[in-house]
């Protein structure tokens, strides 16, 4: 396992997006977040458009995320902060939506790839590829592959956004598209592994040319995310009471989306590109299997994997611009 070891950043689970951007100025620097009006990622649109950022957010349903937008940011200066449809399930929308971006010829300075689902009900896109892994990762493999033109040469960043979860599962190099035994929770772990291993594989590729990636777990949080896990199921697995509140050691939303923030924009990490990150600092490896606790699995931080990885999903997509 490569380079997973904290930094002592002067952050921790505590932390809010706010605060690891207190004093930071992104005034002239682009951002876009996917999934960024909602849960995690309207915390971290929030964040980044207070800094002074320009932040594209694109999402599957625009009318809805401009109202969430309003609501959040009511004061933010015209075109600070722009909305965007994007289906990470449907190529032709990932193309569409980048050709769109390379058009204004703008650079593009942070990628937080946040959208994704969580133990949804077998589903395949029109491709056949299980909804999961299409979603939280070929999707995001697609669209970086695609923005590659725009990654600002002087140093852009891309975040991807994991999660402890992918403790439950490597990449099931055998079967990734779950065509026998579905299992919604072991295909959101794969999925979860394959965001880790992006990231890996990817700063190896675009290291040279300025480009940073990491991957992160943001902790456990109630949001959105969970809208395919019944609520008596959340109270059996222990992340609420019965009056809804949140178990202990769940974070807030802002406080779940500090540490994707924390990896777009801090120094300390110019030298770490590829690591996993959470509690805004680099993770260390997992020595249990408490995902409360975190660190990161062997598997999730292996560079042959990575590079296997990215020879799948680029056949896959049929796209690889970093080679």
């Amino acid at each position: 396992m490569r380079r997973q070891r904290p930094l002592g950043s002067g952050f921790g689970a505590a932390g809010t997006a706010d605060d690891v951007l207190a004093g930071v100025d992104l005034t002239g620097r682009t951002a876009l977040v996917t999934g960024g009006a909602s849960g995690l990622g309207l915390e971290a649109t929030r964040a980044l458009a207070r800094a002074g950022a320009r932040v594209l957010v694109a999402v599957r349903r625009p009318a809805a995320a401009e109202t969430a937008l309003r609501a959040a940011l009511p004061a933010a200066p015209h075109g600070a902060v722009t909305v965007h449809a994007l289906d990470l399930a449907d190529p032709a929308a990932i193309r569409d939506f980048a050709d769109g971006f390379l058009a204004t010829g703008r650079a593009l300075d942070l990628l937080i790839a946040n959208a994704g689902v969580m133990a949804c009900p077998e589903t395949r896109t029109d491709a056949g590829w299980e909804l999961h892994f299409a979603v939280n990762h070929l999707g995001h493999h697609a669209l970086v592959n695609r923005l590659r033109p725009a990654l600002n040469p002087s140093g852009s960043r891309i975040v991807a956004v994991a999660s402890a979860g992918h403790f439950l599962s490597d990449i099931r190099w055998h079967d990734p598209h779950f065509r026998t035994g579905y299992d919604r929770w072991l295909a959101y772990a794969q999925s979860k592994t394959a965001n880790a291993l992006f990231a890996l594989h990817l700063d190896t590729l675009g290291a040279d040319d300025g480009l940073r990636a990491y991957s992160v777990h943001p902790g456990s949080i109630l949001t959105p995310l969970q809208r395919h896990v019944p609520r008596d199921e959340q109270i059996a697995q222990g992340w609420m009471d019965a009056d809804g509140t949140p178990a202990a050691g769940f974070k807030s939303p802002a406080q779940g989306a500090a540490t994707a923030v924390w990896a777009a924009t801090s120094p300390l990490l110019a030298d770490h590109g590829g690591v996993y990150c959470q509690d805004c600092d680099i993770a260390g490896p997992a020595t249990t299997d408490d995902m409360l606790v975190g660190g990161v699995k062997p598997w999730a931080a292996d560079p042959e994997s990575a590079a296997r990885l990215w020879d799948l999903s680029a056949r896959l997509t049929g796209l690889d611009a970093f080679a």
